[in-house]
């Protein structure tokens, strides 16, 4: 049982690691954090022992957010519907929280923690996007990597000088969702990027 000011010290930690991670992405340091909470070093260390066991303990709840997304979007009977779902809230969050494709993706020692919850997540949408291919609604070229690359483009939208950065995810979504939509006149695309490495692995 933590006493009142090291759980006080611990709570001011996790809150400004939200913060900062949300604002600037995980390139901020553990100094950037104890400086914001108004603690001491020591004290950010002697809680989290690593930046890492932080990172892990800021964005387990972002990852369940995530998963709940997911989670609901793949029990949705049907599948256009729930992949439609998962672009625009996923968009949604990422806007919110400029760590979260750092984390969504592979790679990186400060993240290495909840590869698990990552690849369960993307073997996730996988399916969900091979049933959605099926019923004929998403285009036969779509690859997992499509979804990452808007994801990407999104983040963007929490430093742009935008009154609303939430109504930008909106459009940007719904931009997305229309050219993942199987059309007569959908154009080849070019070979896809690989950009995670959790993809290359399924």
């Amino acid at each position: 049982m933590l006493r009142s000011d090291a759980r006080d010290n611990r709570d001011r930690t996790l809150e400004a690691a939200r913060e900062l991670f949300a604002d600037l992405g995980l390139a901020v340091t553990m100094r950037d954090i104890a400086r914001k909470a108004g603690v001491g070093p020591a004290t950010v260390y002697r809680r989290f022992p690593t930046k890492q066991h932080l990172v892990v303990e800021v964005f387990t709840d972002e990852m369940r957010v995530c998963r709940a997304i997911v989670d609901d979007a793949c029990a949705d009977p049907d599948p256009w519907r729930g992949f439609r779902t998962v672009v625009e809230e996923l968009t949604a969050l990422n806007v919110e929280n400029r760590a979260f494709v750092e984390v969504f993706l592979a790679g990186g020692a400060d993240v290495e923690m909840l590869a698990d919850h990552r690849a369960d997540l993307v073997r996730e949408l996988a399916g969900l996007a091979a049933r959605a291919q099926a019923v004929g609604a998403l285009r036969r070229d779509f690859v997992i990597d499509d979804l990452v690359l808007v994801l990407l483009a999104a983040r963007a939208l929490s430093s742009a000088r935008s009154a609303d950065p939430a109504a930008a995810a909106r459009r940007l979504a719904a931009l997305a969702i229309d050219a993942f939509r199987t059309s007569d006149v959908n154009g080849a695309l070019p070979p896809a990027p690989r950009l995670t490495t959790i993809v290359q692995q399924l």
